[in-house]
């Protein structure tokens, strides 16, 4: 029995680790790093990404999900900005940018000293114009370095869906 809990208890250590990524993406198809180059995403998966950040119950859960770590950071840091962990700041602009940004695909990497990176696509200007004053919102962004682009979902193929 012994053996079978420490395994099972290395099992799930060893996938959350494997699962952690550095980066807050606000889409599946959002590319992995502030670095990388950014590409239209399909426009199915635009769809479905719009779809599932205009939902109700998304949104809720974003909101929750952000005052969960504002209240937790003002328990833990006695309410100061300074000195945030920066995966928690990452993660926090991650769900306001993808609460409010239906249809992106951003990347979100927080520095120290309030720096925050935010990378991808948006598919309209005015989304794009929208990501800096979102992101400065939340505690402990002190800057925000937008190098996400403006590109339109990209059409199906038609020629795939004649094979």
């Amino acid at each position: 029995m012994k053996k079978l809990t420490t395994f099972l208890l290395s099992g799930v250590l060893l996938f959350g680790a494997a699962a952690c990524t550095d980066a807050s993406k606000t889409a599946a198809d959002a590319p992995n790093t502030t670095e990388a180059s950014p590409t239209a995403p399909d426009a199915e998966a635009a769809k479905d990404a719009k779809e599932d950040a205009q939902s109700q119950v998304r949104r809720d859960q974003l909101n929750s999900d952000i005052r969960a770590r504002e209240e937790r950071n003002n328990a833990l840091n006695q309410g100061a900005a300074q000195g945030r962990d920066e995966d928690n700041v990452a993660s926090e602009v991650r769900s306001k940018l993808e609460a409010n940004l239906p249809a992106s695909a951003l990347v979100v990497d927080a520095e120290d000293n309030g720096v925050v990176v935010v990378s991808g696509t948006v598919p309209t200007k005015e989304q794009f114009d929208k990501i800096e004053p979102l992101a400065k919102q939340i505690k402990g962004v002190t800057t925000v370095q937008v190098k996400a682009t403006v590109a339109q979902a990209k059409p199906e193929d038609s020629n795939k869906k004649a094979q």
